[in-house]
């Protein structure tokens, strides 16, 4: 787990998952578990929108870290397990306690051993309460979304629920015919029998369980765009004009974004409107979610549009692998609004830069961003410092240099999971001189360092 991300197992450039020597990550204690690693989900779900039912079947396909006859993994007391099976054998017994189901095997599996895991349950979802709010499943006034960052993706499925534990996903969701269901990945097929329909998605690049996501609502879908990149907006009908006028530079945004920060990684992206308000909007790996609030046809959220969008690469693309390095998710996005602001022919990085740094400086410096403590860890100082150290990197290293930089990080770390030493040091290939001091005042100490540059 997240102790050692930067030991990598030989071959993949993927950091070992669930060796017990890793440990746990101290940011979020009860999530993640050891002794496996998971490379696939299958998750078979029908869900009722009028009762907020919820059944499912979750087969899980993971290979032993260890010599195993035990395990554990993430998942909601609200869900109730009917049945859990272990390569087609029943589990000798289970025990589902304190969001932690814990499974004692038959037979145990020596190192490098398969398991295919079957769990069957059901209830009523609901949101894991945690000190950053309630996140996961939530019910909409009609319909549902998923929003799991940092550790809800157990409020609706059995996973191992840290952000190094990435897998690829199947996820079929049945629910009422009225409405439209919207999962990660690329549909592959939809039926409808009497009044239900049943949506299949395939999302092939590995994913953190928290970007797993599932919306359902009364939605029509448009393609906006289908080069460079197909965009697709899943929107109540009502929000079509303000739609339109809010997200006009959505596809103008993504060009944008592939110059700087090189190809999408992903074959398509999806914008979610709810029909509901949301405090805030918030990514999942391919898509995005935004409440109607965000939605008035002002052109006021486009800098959030730019943000989400961002994550595709920094966030969904590259995880972080310990959620102190948290500044490498949100740093990047609140950087890209930045970008895209100047591109735009609004403030440029350089006017953003100034505004912010004066806001920093004029409050309390009592936050490391390099590690934040998990109470603060969303904290806006880790999104606007963050991006200031990119424009002080970006200042010391010139643009050609900051940009390819870039380019290569995301090309490099491609569906990957990083630290903030993964950065720092492809970094050092791109400065001829050295950025220790850079990285000791931005990242390590409170104290604000002098603004970057002449």
């Amino acid at each position: 787990m997240p102790g050692k991300a930067g030991r990598r197992s030989p071959g993949t450039g993927q950091p070992l998952l669930g060796d017990p020597s890793d440990g746990i990550d101290p940011y979020l204690p009860a999530n993640g578990n050891l002794g496996y690693r998971v490379s696939r989900y299958d998750l078979d779900l029908e869900y009722r929108v009028a009762t907020n039912r919820l059944a499912g079947t979750a087969t899980i396909t993971a290979t032993t870290i260890i010599t195993l006859n035990r395990f554990a993994l993430d998942l909601s007391g609200a869900l109730k397990v009917d049945r859990v099976t272990v390569n087609g054998t029943r589990a000798r017994r289970f025990s589902h306690r304190s969001n932690k189901l814990t499974v004692t095997m038959e037979d145990e599996l020596p190192p490098g051993g398969v398991m295919t895991v079957v769990v069957k349950y059901s209830g009523n979802p609901r949101p894991i309460r945690s000190r950053w709010g309630e996140v996961g499943w939530e019910e909409l006034t009609e319909g549902s979304l998923v929003a799991s960052q940092p550790n809800g993706a157990a409020s609706w499925f059995p996973c191992d629920d840290h952000p190094i534990s990435k897998a690829a996903y199947g996820i079929s969701i049945t629910t009422d015919s009225p409405f439209m269901a919207l999962a990660n990945g690329s549909l592959q097929r939809k039926r409808t029998k009497a009044a239900q329909t049943t949506w299949v998605y395939e999302q092939v690049e590995p994913m953190a369980s928290y970007l797993a996501t599932i919306q359902i609502g009364q939605y029509t879908r448009q393609t906006l765009t289908t080069k460079p990149v197909p965009i697709h907006a899943v929107i109540p009908p009502r929000l079509r004009n303000d739609f339109d006028a809010e997200f006009v530079n959505q596809a103008r945004i993504m060009e944008a974004f592939i110059e700087w920060f090189g190809p999408y990684p992903f074959p398509e992206y999806s914008v979610v409107v709810t029909d509901d308000e949301l405090e805030i909007p918030i990514e999942a790996q391919g898509l995005s979610i935004f409440g109607a609030n965000h939605c008035s046809g002002s052109g006021r959220s486009e800098r959030l549009i730019a943000h989400e969008l961002a994550h595709q690469w920094f966030g969904n693309s590259l995880t972080l692998s310990r959620w102190k390095d948290i500044w490498l998710h949100e740093g990047f996005a609140c950087y890209s609004e930045w970008l895209w602001s100047e591109r735009s022919g609004g403030l440029t990085a350089e006017a953003q830069s100034r505004k912010y740094y004066d806001r920093l400086a004029s409050s309390s410096q009592d936050l490391a961003i390099g590690d934040p403590g998990p109470a603060r860890m969303f904290d806006d100082v880790v999104y606007k410092r963050g991006a200031l150290t990119l424009h002080a990197l970006r200042k010391t290293l010139g643009d050609n240099n900051f940009f390819a930089l870039l380019r290569e990080w995301t090309r490099e770390y491609r569906y990957s999971s990083v630290s903030t030493e993964d950065f720092t040091g492809l970094a050092a290939r791109y400065s001829p001189q050295p950025l220790h001091d850079l990285w000791h005042q931005w990242l390590e100490q409170k104290a604000l360092p002098p603004y970057p540059g002449p």
